[in-house]
């Protein structure tokens, strides 16, 4: 799969690159550790048991199929991105491949949404781990899980307002944590195989629950298993930070989505070959990593930190996700393709109050519909109804990225910058769009549609109302004017990305 890079009439890769106004300071390792960081997070946390209980032993492949399904879409972020290095992402490629206001909105929205999913996931593994770190034994779905899951996302909105800002530096001490978590897994999953405790026959063994296909229950797994590999889609707004970004950040960027891939599939492998599949789904014994920790060294204390790192870990993408949320709603509304009060900024902090107030209270809905259902018999997969629901947005608007850059094909720059094969493109198309689809979903997984489409009937439901005000009073019509603003850290500089 060679790439190329298109030299479009230009000379040098430093001179050629649009001047964004943005210190170029970082480096290969730099950039390696933040790109690792940005894809770390809620998703092997979360979701592993999962996982397991769709594939049985082989949870490994599902985060595989990910790994490569991801790494395609990659390559059309990176020559999209070196090609026009805005930090909008997906709306502005969309926007200029198609220059169709609602489709453009839609994208910005799911975007939108698939953050807000996303916190709440990690919102109720921070739930699970500190009824774990604590020994709180409290059961799940029950009402003090559902207590601590909202008491932490509204700590997630009181931060937000506050105003954050995160450097770079900072971001590889937050990386190090979360991989330290991860690391350990893997380490405890060795040691576990030393003293005899690993039965790594139980890889190999393929088990669906329900009796489901093997073609349905992977698909369905894969669909679940994206979700950890998320992230590097916001990553790329770091090329404008990188000192020759046409020529580091594409190779720098695969090597990261490499490295967490890896990292994905042993930890999957350790978790099986440690403890039964069973075990792993059920929340009556506590976070599946938690389990795997003690399992694999009973005489090490390894069960007592490791629920520390994983609120640490969910924590931290709770907050960069919610941060991204409430600053594209923001940016949503000073294009006027949303209610302008969205985007009041409170006049000490500078921050978008209002938009993190909406987000926040949608977070809670979700939250606490998840959290009941997961103490029922009927909804103990509920967990996960909320990383797939991130995962079938992402994956709908990936699947228009990869479009777009086709379209866009046609639009060349001046400048120097990376090109991918048209292929690529087009498998990565096929495959995205192939996994959004319900035939790629078991039957408890459907909710998801309910839970997407309800997101977004309330930004189309706004969006109308805004479209009606502008129509029947301000006699104006509404349309994006500065696409390439959208996704910008405003009003206050400094916030991370997702």
């Amino acid at each position: 799969m060679s790439q190329t890079i298109d030299q479009g009439g230009a000379s040098g890769v430093g001179d050629d690159v649009p001047d964004h106004g943005l210190k170029r300071v970082m480096g290969r390792k730099l950039l390696l550790l933040f790109i690792v960081g940005d894809i770390l997070g809620t998703g092997v946390y979360a979701l592993t048991g999962q996982v397991a209980g769709e594939v049985g032993g082989a949870a490994w492949a599902p985060f595989l199929i990910a790994f490569v399904v991801a790494t395609l879409t990659a390559f059309s972020y990176l020559e999209l991105v070196t090609k026009y290095p805005q930090a909008a992402g997906a709306a502005l490629y969309t926007h200029k491949a198609f220059g169709i206001h609602f489709v453009t909105f839609i994208i910005a929205f799911m975007v939108m949404c698939s953050g807000i999913t996303s916190a709440s996931t990690a919102s109720n593994a921070f739930a699970g781990f500190l009824n774990d770190g604590f020994g709180l034994g409290l059961e799940a779905g029950g009402a003090g899980m559902l207590l601590i899951a909202l008491g932490f996302m509204t700590l997630v909105a009181l931060v937000n307002f506050r105003g954050v800002g995160e450097s770079v530096k900072a971001n590889v001490v937050l990386t190090l944590v979360e991989l330290s978590g991860l690391l350990m897994v893997i380490f405890v999953g060795f040691w576990g195989m030393t003293q005899g405790r690993a039965d790594f026959s139980r890889v190999v063994v393929f088990e669906s629950a329900d009796d489901k296909s093997v073609f349905l229950a992977v698909t369905a797994a894969t669909t679940l298993a994206f979700f950890a590999m998320v992230g590097f889609e916001d990553s790329v707004n770091m090329a404008e930070e990188c000192r020759d970004p046409v020529k580091d950040f594409p190779r720098t960027m695969l090597t990261g989505l490499s490295i967490t891939g890896l990292i994905y599939v042993l930890v999957a492998i350790a978790a099986v070959a440690l403890v039964p599949v069973g075990n792993l789904t059920d929340e009556s014994k506590g976070s599946a990593l938690t389990q795997v920790v003690a399992a694999g060294a009973p005489g090490m204390p390894f069960d007592t930190i490791f629920p520390f790192i994983g609120m640490f870990a969910v924590a931290n993408s709770a907050l960069i996700n919610m941060l991204m949320a409430s600053r594209l709603l923001y940016g949503l509304a000073n294009q006027g393709v949303l209610p302008r009060g969205f985007g009041k900024v409170h006049p000490t902090r500078k921050t978008p109050w209002v938009s993190i107030i909406v987000t926040t209270l949608i977070s809670y809905g979700l939250i606490t519909y998840v959290v009941r259902a997961s103490g029922t018999e009927a909804g103990s997969n509920a967990i996960s109804l909320l990383g797939g629901t991130t995962s079938l947005l992402l994956l709908t608007v990936f699947a228009v990225v990869n479009v777009a850059l086709l379209v866009l094909r046609k639009k060349p720059v001046q400048h120097q910058h990376f090109r991918t094969k048209a292929w690529v493109a087009a498998l990565a198309a096929v495959i995205c769009a192939f996994l959004a689809g319900p035939w790629a979903r078991s039957a408890e997984q459907q909710e998801q549609y309910v839970i997407a489409g309800g997101l977004l009937a309330v930004g189309l439901v706004l969006s109308f109302i805004t479209w009606l005000y502008n129509r029947t009073v301000r006699h104006r019509q509404i349309h994006f004017e500065h696409v390439e603003d959208l996704d910008e850290d405003k009003p206050q500089a400094g916030f991370p990305k997702r």
